[in-house]
């Protein structure tokens, strides 16, 4: 197995580096203040005649600090992050910047009309955060507000500021194990001068890394690296996170189409026994006369000479055992058309995505895979639809993630969200005359129609509706033609040290829905 590329990561190190490049803009005035997304902040700096931009970003993966030289975009309708900053920053200046304890955080004072403001920088990985404070350490805004249940160290508005329980009064903050790594193939206990270097897809640092055997070019600042860096790596992590989510759907969906072709080969099948069916019934009436009572089976002759045997229900007389086959004919010459469309369609899908996955995997570029991800949707091949969760009070069932809708008919249709949910429902919700419905042969929702102990009461498009419920909380809901079973709960139960949410169940029927939606 290749191993991976080594990372250069935003540590300690580097944000000295990037202090030291902020302080030669002490003094300097703020006059602009742009959040364009929930992690990032610019501020713009003018001193001595200079302009500059520094970012401050609490992003889980990508927090750092520097200068930008492009400006950001402003959201159309601010955060309250950036007004505050506004309101306590625009027309003040920059009057200190210090790297607290040698760790990964900053602070930076400023003077303005407004008030001293002190704004925290905590650059910690995935407990980043943008914090703003007065000059008593009052919060006055935060990026990320966190709350009592937690953490032990919440941020919440007008609360009192405390540094964050890795960085101890007293204590400088901890090497990097990157620093430690680099420093013992140079031999050294201390980086030398500093001398900004871009490793394109690895990072940057304020040192040489050839010693790690990394592609370097110097660069005129830190900033400057890491920025060309960054500008790069967090397109290409969002590529390859939309590549790798767009595969698991896709290869999802070609699952579903395979299951849905191999049920509508069966039904195809099928079909093509009405005319045998068709005789069957014709042979039953010809010699309905002559069948003894109660008899199961059938003995005659066909058109063409042979011996037959035909199977009858022997609590039936033979008008009604013809009417069976008939029926069963009727039923079969009247869905093959159905079929045979789906058939074709579900194929051409079935190669057209096969072919969208091979192009996915070698895909490199974000665009591209917005574009394939948007191909997807307009197939119906995926779903970018999500389902927020629900609320702890919105849900009543001991707080199992069960969803209730109305159906046709005023009927409630109950359905579990997992598994956990799909079992609490079946064995403590559903009554024993219930109707239990769940997609055949394939892992799909429990779904209940509430009857009221009036099971035969309820209509087809009641049934049509809970049963399509159980097809869009399946593997199965983009194929196209999928059996759904349905049988009273009293049949339903789950088998002996099974998991939960497995089930077994007598007496049932089946419906067919369409999918693909």
């Amino acid at each position: 197995m290749a191993e991976k590329p080594i990372r250069i990561p935003f540590d300690s190190f580097t944000l000295s580096a990037v202090v030291d490049e902020v302080r030669e803009y002490l003094g300097g005035k703020v006059q602009d203040v742009r959040q364009p997304n929930d992690h990032e902040v610019s501020i713009g700096l003018y001193a001595g005649g200079k302009e500059a931009m520094l970012l401050l970003s609490c992003h889980p993966e990508f927090a750092r600090a520097h200068f930008i030289t492009k400006r950001l975009a402003n959201q159309p309708q601010p955060p309250v992050f950036c007004s505050t900053l506004r309101s306590r920053l625009d027309g003040g200046r920059l009057v200190q910047v210090e790297q607290v304890q040698g760790d990964r955080l900053i602070e930076l004072d400023f003077e303005s009309p407004e008030g001293d403001t002190r704004l925290i920088a905590e650059l910690m990985g995935k407990h980043s955060n943008l914090i703003l404070v007065d000059n008593s350490l009052r919060i006055l805004s935060a990026v990320k507000w966190v709350g009592r249940s937690k953490s032990s160290r919440p941020i919440q508005p007008n609360g009192h500021y405390e540094l964050p329980p890795v960085v101890k009064p007293g204590e400088s903050g901890r090497q990097s194990p990157f620093l430690t790594k680099l420093l013992g193939a140079i031999g050294q206990d201390r980086p030398g001068p500093k001398s900004p270097i871009l490793s394109p897809g690895h990072g940057a640092y304020p040192v040489s890394v050839e010693a790690l055997g990394l592609p370097e070019f110097p660069r005129a600042s830190v900033s400057i690296a890491l920025e060309q860096y960054f500008d790069l790596a967090i397109p290409q992590a969002a590529a390859d996170s939309l590549r790798t989510s767009l595969l698991a759907q896709l290869r999802r969906s070609l699952l579903a189409k395979e299951v849905a072709l191999a049920d509508l080969r069966q039904a195809e099948e099928a079909g093509g026994k009405a005319a045998a069916w068709q005789r069957m019934g014709e042979l039953v009436l010809a010699y309905g006369t002559g069948i003894v009572t109660n008899s199961d089976l059938l003995q005659a002759w066909d058109y063409d000479g042979s011996e037959v045997s035909i199977k009858l229900d022997p609590e039936l007389d033979f008008k009604a055992n013809a009417n069976r086959y008939f029926e069963k004919a009727k039923k079969a010459k009247g869905s093959i058309g159905i079929v045979r469309d789906q058939i074709a369609r579900l194929t051409t899908d079935h190669v057209d995505i096969g072919s969208l996955i091979a192009a996915v995997e070698i895909q490199s570029r974000l665009d591209r895979l917005k574009e394939f991800e948007r191909q997807a949707v307009e197939r119906r091949w995926i779903n970018l639809q999500t389902v927020q969760a629900a609320k702890k009070e919105d849900r009543p069932y001991q707080g199992h993630r069960i969803r209730e809708l109305s159906a046709p008919g005023g009927y409630s249709v109950l359905f579990g969200e997992n598994a956990e949910s799909n079992d609490y429902l079946t064995l403590r919700v559903a009554k024993p005359n219930d109707l239990w419905l769940h997609v055949r042969g394939s892992t799909s929702a429990h779904v209940v129609i509430v009857t009221r102990n009036q099971p035969e009461r309820v209509q087809p498009e009641t049934l049509r509706f809970a049963a399509r419920i159980a097809v869009l909380n399946s593997p199965s809901k983009h194929a196209g033609f999928i059996p759904v079973d349905y049988t009273l709960k009293k049949f339903v139960r789950r088998p002996k040290g099974a998991a939960k949410g497995a089930a077994i169940y007598t007496h049932e029927k089946t419906i067919h829905v369409e999918g693909g939606e």
